[in-house]
This record gives structure tokens, C-alpha cells and sequence, in this order.
């Protein structure tokens, strides 16, 4: 499954140039993420209300165009591998032109409460099988 998600860069974002800082990046395939989970019907806060976290451990970013203040951004989001301690996204940015201007990926872990690693199929099956529904093959 593919999640799709568009925004509108605020000029806080940008830098003197008008254009979209490299920082910013991160926090849009955050929101990405959290929009992939609502489109798969377990919106993020359900997950975390079940006791359940996702942990960052590691985020590749590929800048191909840059991105400018007053253009719409579309994310699309895509889960590319999955176990069950680990998941894996990939994100392609799109400028209001269609064309691809950002690539990356961010790697996952699964942690409970007191932020130790868990096993996703063992403590949630449910949770493990809905997002094994989603992986891109």
C-alpha cells in the first residue's frame, strides 16, 4: 500500500533563499508515518495507547531538487520491509510539479513501555499482521 500526504511548506521552513531547509525533511516523513498508520486503520496514538512505541535507529535522505517556499509537497509513503522487531518505510517528495525532488528511508524498532525491543507477532499479533498486509512486494 501506498499513503499519500500533502503539504504546504511554511516560510518558517525555508531559508533565506526560499527554500526548504534540510531539516525539515525528517519531521515531513514523521507526518507521512503517522498519516500511513491512520490510512491503515490503527491511527499512531492507538498504537501508543496499547503500550507500544517505534523507536528511529536509522534514516537515509537523498536530496535531488530542492523545494521552494509557496510550492504544494506531496510524500508518498510506502512500507518496504517488515519483521517483527524491525520495519522499514521508504518516502518519495514530489514537487507541485510531479517531479520527484526527495528520497528516503527510516528504519524502526519496536519497543514497549520501558523501551526494550519486542517481538510485534508475540505481544501484538494484530498489529503485526496489519502492517504485514501493507508491505510493498
Amino acid at each position: 500500500m501506498k499513503s499519500e500526504i500533502k503539504i504546504d511548506p511554511r516560510y518558517a521552513e525555508t531559508d533565506q533563499m526560499g527554500i526548504i531547509h534540510h531539516s525539515v525533511y525528517p519531521v515531513w516523513y514523521e507526518m507521512a508515518r503517522v498519516k500511513f498508520c491512520k490510512d491503515i486503520g490503527l491511527p499512531f496514538h492507538e498504537i501508543e495507547q496499547r503500550g507500544v512505541g517505534l523507536a528511529m535507529v536509522h534514516m537515509e535522505l537523498n536530496y535531488i531538487k530542492p523545494s521552494r517556499f509557496g510550492e504544494s509537497i506531496k510524500v508518498v509513503t510506502s512500507l518496504i520491509e517488515f519483521t517483527k522487531v524491525r520495519m522499514t518505510f521508504k518516502y518519495d517528495v514530489y514537487n507541485g510539479l510531479d517531479e520527484l525532488i526527495n528520497q528516503g528511508i527510516t528504519k524502526l524498532v519496536w519497543l514497549d513501555k520501558n523501551l526494550k525491543p519486542i517481538n510485534i507477532y508475540k505481544a501484538h499479533h494484530d498489529i503485526y499482521c496489519l502492517f504485514l498486509e501493507q508491505l510493498e512486494k
